[in-house]
């Protein structure tokens, strides 16, 4: 039987979170209608829905059970289990369970969208604790890139500090068609 991770304020730590089963087994653990895990677990039950929403951020939505539709940007879609539902930042969206069963689902905000020991046993709990300023996302997770290099949570790789130079001085493409060609990154404290 999966097993719930321990929910923390705090940033993560720079390693792995590992939730085995999360296709099949923990959406179905969960009785509440939100519990954020880093991704948010949700169990909509039959005949509710998410709520007719806007977010700031990036939004995906995987579906593991039940059947529901999709209304995202004025467009509909008929969604179940296996289904996956992008959500740009500032697209109007609502998602409704249509089915005889609850419409279990896991949902990733970018960033973070939700408190994160934040645990709804309802709808109507999860909107008057963000109307309340209750489950709001932690400073940390709403940084920019440049502030976590700032800050030293992420740290440029050698190779990436060379091309940007390199197109502030020279204003050339990198490798990959544009400035900063390489992308990789390592985490502060690494030795490589």
């Amino acid at each position: 039987m999966s097993r719930f991770p321990t929910p923390s304020s705090d940033r993560p730590k720079h390693e792995m979170q590992y939730f085995p089963d999360m296709l099949t087994a923990l959406p179905s653990k969960s009785a509440e209608f939100r519990r954020v895990l880093w991704t948010v677990l949700m169990n909509v039950p039959v005949g509710g829905d998410i709520g007719d929403e806007i977010h700031t951020v990036d939004q995906i939505l995987t579906f593991t059970s039940g059947t529901g539709l999709a209304q995202v940007g004025g467009k509909e879609q008929a969604v179940k289990a296996g289904d996956l539902v992008i959500v740009p930042a500032g697209t109007q969206h609502q998602f409704i369970n249509t089915g005889p069963t609850p419409l279990l689902l896991y949902t990733v905000y970018s960033p973070a969208e939700h408190k994160p020991t934040s645990v709804h046993k309802t709808k109507e709990q999860g909107d008057k604790e963000e109307e309340e300023g209750i489950d709001e996302p932690p400073e940390w997770s709403q940084k920019s890139k440049a502030e976590n290099e700032k800050e030293g949570w992420v740290r440029l790789q050698l190779k990436e500090a060379l091309c940007r130079l390199f197109f502030v001085f020279t204003g050339a493409e990198g490798p990959r068609g544009h400035a900063f060609g390489f992308v990789t990154r390592q985490t502060a404290g690494s030795t490589s």
